[in-house]
């Protein structure tokens, strides 16, 4: 019986990233302004066939921790960070099959620019973007375009719901043929089938049409990170691809039944949309080396507990400075991050102290520490048990790490038949609907 094969992306970013400071480092603290390490990261995926990379984003220096923004730029959490449109176009430049994921908001984001950024950029790519459509979650990010707090959590996805509506119609301003390009008449577009779309709508309004030409892909492959009830909704009405954290197998499988039963519910098939699962392996030669490793990567827990609670702090706008680290893990609500403050919450319950919940809290789905054939085989298990779809690889970023991947890892699985040897599409969507 042939094995099941699954997919690979990396959530990348440079922000919350201690590998700079480290004996990998290099000079990439210093030097990853200028792209360059974007590029060779991008290159070792592609290498390794991974269908794509995510680039996360978010448009604040938070200072909700302590009323202060030192530790978030102490630990360079949240910044400093490029806008990914500029690092999409830069990687697609230097690449040929790996798809490129811009994290791009729609409570922050006019509708128009972000679908005429995203054409251009399908452009650029030969039809490998993706959007990672987020709803925002820091009433700071809001207050950097001059607003003072952004919608409640349930009405920002239904404001997504009409965007997304919006910028679809602006996609299709322009029908099939528009672009004639006929010489002899010297008419390069056909008016007849360019139209305004005369949106109106609850929150948001357009004229159109849009002014760019029509996507190689018609539409961006759509990322979505729905964790709670009413995000799983709209990842489940629009996602082809879902970040998902889930700590085990047994929640793993449960979050993608639930995705894929939305999805049957409003008629879309579940096989059309591609979970992954967040994970960030520990490797080395052998699994007694990698134990070592990670061991040594947990060992400075006060470090790991304050950017942790930091972290925390800017997703959920709770200022967790203000609670005793050797006392019990606070019970807090948000109107930012529910879906990561519940998974924090729940991992936490049988901490002792609030330190101890936060030096340890990962976002990762399984502890995968290892050789990389002691690795593959866990990942493997854990699909066949989940049923689907792949990984996201995230964690501290470096050429070290990556290499560990791209040329340990990923061989590994590919000597077990379970991920791609070579790409068999040129644009992203095609090659993420393969298997």
């Amino acid at each position: 019986m042939t094995p099941q094969r699954f997919h690979l992306g990396w959530f990348m970013n440079f922000s919350a990233n201690a590998a700079w400071r480290g004996p990998w480092g290099g000079d990439t603290g210093a030097t990853w302004p200028d792209g360059r390490f974007h590029v060779d990261f991008a290159r070792a995926l592609e290498r390794a066939c991974f269908d794509y990379m995510m680039i996360e984003d978010s448009s604040m220096v938070p200072d909700h921790h302590g009323g202060s923004l030192e530790t978030e730029l102490h630990h360079g959490l949240y910044a400093p960070k490029h806008d990914p449109v500029g690092l999409v176009a830069t990687v697609a430049a230097h690449t040929s099959r790996l798809g490129i994921v811009a994290t791009m908001s729609t409570s922050l984001y006019p509708p128009y620019l972000l679908a005429r950024s995203l054409a251009t950029l399908d452009h650029l790519s030969a039809g490998r973007v993706g959007w990672n459509i987020v709803t925002s979650s820091e009433d700071r990010a809001a207050q950097n375009y001059g607003r003072d707090r952004l919608p409640d959590h349930d009405e920002r996805y239904e404001r997504a719901d009409e965007f997304v509506d919006l910028v679809e119609r602006l996609w299709g301003s322009w029908e099939p043929g528009a672009v004639v390009m006929d010489r002899e008449t010297g008419r390069y577009v056909d008016h007849t089938r360019v139209s305004p779309i005369h949106f109106d709508g609850k929150w948001h309004r357009s004229r159109g049409p849009l002014n760019t030409m029509p996507m190689p892909q018609g539409r961006p492959v759509y990322c979505q990170a729905g964790g709670s009830p009413r995000g799983r909704e709209f990842a489940a009405a629009h996602a082809e691809t879902i970040i998902a954290s889930a700590p085990g197998v047994e929640a793993m499988k449960a979050y993608r039944d639930d995705v894929r039963s939305r999805m049957e519910r409003i008629g879309r098939d579940p096989d059309s949309c591609k979970i992954l699962f967040v994970v960030a392996p520990v490797l080395a030669e052998t699994d007694a080396l990698a134990r070592e490793l990670a061991a040594w990567q947990a060992s400075d827990t006060d470090r790991l507990a304050e950017a942790a609670l930091a972290h925390l702090s800017a997703l959920t706008e709770n200022d967790f400075s203000g609670f005793d680290l050797d006392g019990p893990v606070p019970q807090v609500t948000t109107n930012g991050h529910r879906s990561t403050l519940a998974d924090f919450l729940r991992g936490a319950a049988d901490a002792a102290t609030l330190r101890e919940a936060a030096a340890r809290w990962t976002i990762s789905s399984l502890e995968l520490v290892g050789s990389p054939d002691t690795v593959a085989d866990a990942m493997c298990a854990a699909m066949d048990e989940v049923g689907g779809d792949g990984f996201l690889v995230s964690g501290e970023m470096s050429r070290d790490v990556v290499g560990r991947v791209c040329d340990g890892l990923v061989p590994a699985l590919q000597r077990r038949g379970r991920v791609r040897t070579r790409y068999t599409h040129e644009r992203f969507r095609d090659n993420l609907m393969e298997f």
